[in-house]
């Protein structure tokens, strides 16, 4: 596995007397405890697990399975955030796009962060083992080891398949959402759990891009970072050229109808040429920011069509 090269950074041993010498009184406030949480992160991952509420349901909901399903997840998608931002309190510091985060700056003690994430997560978890069902509740829990453990723990400081493997956890609440209607995860499912999958190393390489130097100095193998930005691009094309057909399959299945496929076709169409001019702009990073821009607008479409036009 790729490795980045040595930096100086701090121990978990110098962090922990670093914050022990830190001033004790530390100005906080309920906005610190929520922020860690990643509410706009959990939002996108609500967009996409009503997506599969929806479909799942053929544009009928009950109110209960929704509310519950929706509650448990944001719980779930929240404690694993707080959990990543715990864990990663050391690497944000390095970082000036996140060393102002409450944790690596000081603001929320280790142990309370520590404590918050473990707690929601497991609250989210037995809501939606107790009060839906318990596909769905081990549904959740794969996508939440995958982010913590396999993810966070694990491949984001050792390897560029980081963002790949770690796609895996942002793919499952479409299928928490068809779980918790269903009981079963049907191919369509999948197609859904394969469509957010296949956007998010397109969306996550921009970001790498836009924020290179920042990784390079925190030691994070980002594929910028260890490869450049030629092969970032070729990887960024060849995922978009994929999500194109796989996104279309909605409709061979029959779950969503002749308005989805033709806006799939447009968003997927675009999506790919936006990739192809990331090989003839002279500006990469202005670039970049386009195509990070774009995938939001794409996630946010591709859900919004298969809702409008679910049959």
């Amino acid at each position: 596995m790729e490795r980045p090269a040595a930096y100086d950074s701090p121990t978990p041993a110098q962090i922990e007397s670093d914050s022990a010498a830190e001033p004790q009184e530390v100005s906080r406030s309920w906005k610190d405890y929520v922020s860690i949480t990643k509410v706009g992160i959990n939002v996108a991952n609500l967009w996409t697990t009503f997506a599969g509420l929806w479909l799942a349901g053929h544009g009928r909901l009950e109110g209960y399975t929704t509310v519950v399903t929706l509650a448990g997840t944001a719980l779930v998608v929240g404690g694993g955030a707080a959990l990543n931002n715990w864990i990663d309190r050391d690497i944000d510091r390095v970082m000036p796009r996140t060393a102002k985060r409450p944790l690596a700056n000081g603001r929320i003690p280790a142990v309370q962060g520590l404590l918050l994430g473990s707690a929601i997560s497991l609250a989210g978890l037995v809501l939606l083992a107790v009060g839906i069902n318990g596909l769905t509740a081990l549904t959740a829990f794969v996508g939440w080891f995958t982010y913590v453990i396999v993810y966070t723990l694990w491949l984001k400081r050792t390897t560029t398949l980081n963002t790949v493997v770690g796609g895996i956890a942002g793919a499952v609440p479409p299928l928490i959402g068809w779980a918790a209607v269903r009981g079963t995860l049907d191919p369509s499912a999948w197609i859904l759990f394969l469509i957010i999958f296949l956007w998010q190393p397109p969306h996550f390489f921009a970001l790498a891009m836009k924020r290179v130097e920042d990784y390079r100095a925190a030691g994070i193998p980002m594929l910028p970072v260890v490869r450049g930005f030629e092969p970032t691009r070729r990887q960024m094309l060849g995922y978009t050229v994929v999500l194109w057909p796989v996104s279309l399959l909605l409709f061979w299945t029959g779950a969503a109808g002749w308005l989805y496929v033709i806006s799939a076709a447009i968003l997927g169409g675009i999506y790919i040429g936006m990739s192809l001019w990331g090989f003839r702009t002279s500006d990469p990073m202005k670039w970049a920011n386009g195509m990070f821009r774009y995938s939001l607008i794409y996630l946010m479409a591709i859900c919004a069509a298969a809702i409008v036009g679910v049959e």
